[in-house]
């Protein structure tokens, strides 16, 4: 199956059903980056005007978490992923249409390359930048995550 934003988009009904009422939208896939979007409004606010942190989040884990997706079943291999640690900065409030890039594709085939030789678990950590429409970096999130080839049960 070929990933695309629009089979993501239908994904987060489902599955992250708080992500997509929240306004989060992947609007670019590839196998280098991910691009996914959240509007600033009334159901993803907090008291001080601006866009909850928690909602930068789950779009930021999202542009990574989808890239790795992308990169596990390119593998063809049953692979498990885990967000282990993650740590964030926040340097303007988020009003308005914040755009999360992640561009660390290039960074996930060697962890998936190991994982499968040797059978151990690998991490990688991927960053998610959020900038406003006028092209300000708002928030920068990292994220660990674990891979690990699964048990053939």
């Amino acid at each position: 199956m070929n990933i695309t934003p629009r089979k993501l988009n239908v994904y987060t009904i489902f599955k992250l059903p708080s992500a997509f009422l929240c306004g989060v939208r992947t609007k670019y896939i590839d196998d280098e980056q991910s691009i996914v979007t959240v509007k600033y409004k009334w159901i993803n606010q907090n008291p001080f005007k601006s866009m909850f942190w928690a909602v930068q989040g789950m779009a930021a884990e999202f542009s990574t978490g989808a890239l790795m997706i992308v990169k596990i079943q390119d593998s063809g291999q049953r692979i498990s992923m885990l967000v282990t640690t993650n740590n964030a900065t926040f340097t303007k409030k988020a009003t308005g249409k914040i755009t999360f890039t992640c561009k660390d594709g290039h960074l996930i085939d060697d962890a998936i390359k190991n994982t499968i030789a040797t059978g151990e678990g690998q991490t990688i950590w991927m960053q998610s930048i959020g900038v406003n429409e006028e092209g300000i970096v708002v928030s920068t999130f990292n994220f660990e995550w674990s891979i690990k080839v699964k048990n053939k049960s």
